[in-house]
């Protein structure tokens, strides 16, 4: 028996499919050098690897932005009929592949499909002067992909074929690493069952319509950890409501399911969204009434209630602590994918006290574009 089919869960019982974590996270893009400069300029990001002619490779340029843990590919066509700009043509900036590290590809692919996946890469080694890196992809909702990343010790750049590359930003420590990745989707339970059986994971929350409504519109929600709580995946699906939800407007515009938003840890997340907005990224609006009953919902941030309010950041607690997010405008044209702040102390939550205001603000940005 393999040291991965040994590993076991907190609670005692097997776990057929560990993981380290979210190795990177892939996005196909219109113009992959000028999201480059973007997030770089405006999230902070490094640059540090590229792919593209230069490097031999012929269909497409991909470059890596690290910050902290978090890395990010973005890539783009170099020719018209390549599947990255048919992609690209049908869903606008989106997530193709959600990346995740494993002590063993051959053992996560075999269970996956196994299991229920459908694979599309077996596993297999990508070789340069630096070493190697075990690789292998299964599908997951819509046209989104998981990759199973096993470096080893390889100390290359980033993967083989990629290249060392700067083009003079650096990493300004912001950001930490990936909190969660929320994905939107027509049908909820399915993919829910997909990552209990071909991951082992376990539904962490469950929120209804009558959780996670307003006035006009509704969702419902559930959310999947592996059994260390490293990697969790919450899966939407829109519910009844009198007007458009955003997930409607969400799966309208990107033309089916989908990664809605990628939430990133901070330790400072005022002076993170002051840095951020002073480098041209918006945030949604809250009223300034929200904050009126904060102080008797989290007595914790009283404190810094003022930069709190001053900054649009959003407070919720849980039985185990408290936490700080704030959400992004849509990082591109279409209203599709857009990223979370988050800054924990304790809590595990996902910001459920905040859902009212939360979609409320998102309503008011959905009215705007002609989308409630």
């Amino acid at each position: 028996m393999s040291t991965v089919e040994q590993t076991t869960t907190g609670r005692g019982l097997q776990d057929y499919m560990p993981l380290n974590g979210v190795d990177h996270v892939e996005l196909f893009v219109g113009n992959a050098k000028q999201a480059a400069y973007f997030y770089s300029r405006a999230y902070g990001f490094e640059v540090v690897a590229y792919s593209g002619l230069e490097t031999g490779v012929r269909d497409r340029a991909s470059y890596v932005l690290r910050q902290g843990r978090i890395r990010l590919v973005l890539t783009g066509a170099l020719h018209s009929d390549s599947p990255i700009a048919e992609h690209h043509r049908q869903h606008g900036d989106g997530v193709k592949v959600i990346a995740l590290s494993v002590p063993d590809v051959d053992h996560a692919y075999r269970e996956a499909t196994t299991r229920g996946a459908e694979g599309v890469a077996e596993p297999h080694d990508a070789t340069d002067a630096h070493g190697t890196v075990r690789l292998a992809t299964i599908k997951t909702y819509g046209e989104t992909l998981h990759t199973f990343v096993g470096r080893g010790g390889y100390p290359g750049p980033f993967l083989p074929g990629y290249e060392a590359w700067s083009d003079g930003s650096t990493d300004t420590g912001m950001l930490l690493a990936i909190d969660h990745i929320v994905g939107n989707v027509e049908h909820m339970d399915p993919w829910v069952k997909f990552y209990e059986d071909v991951f082992n994971m376990k539904e962490m929350l469950h929120f209804t319509d009558n959780d996670i409504s307003t006035e006009y519109s509704a969702l419902m929600s559930k959310v999947v950890a592996d059994g260390k709580g490293v990697v969790k995946f919450p899966i939407n699906e829109p519910a009844e409501g009198k007007r458009k939800s955003q997930i409607e407007e969400y799966l309208e515009f990107y033309e089916g399911p989908g990664a809605q938003h990628i939430a990133v840890a901070t330790r400072d997340i005022v002076g993170t969204v002051a840095e951020l907005r002073k480098r041209g990224v918006e945030f949604l609006d809250i009223p300034a009434a929200y904050y009126d009953e904060v102080p008797q919902r989290v007595p914790e941030v009283a404190p810094q209630l003022d930069d709190l309010r001053t900054q649009g950041i959003l407070v919720d607690h849980d039985d185990e602590g408290y936490l700080l997010q704030i959400f992004t405008k849509p990082v591109g044209d279409r209203p599709t994918v857009f990223f979370e702040i988050i800054e924990r102390h304790g809590a595990r939550g996902f910001g459920d006290g905040n859902f009212k205001a939360l979609f409320e603000a998102l309503e008011r940005e959905q009215d705007r574009r002609g989308n409630l």
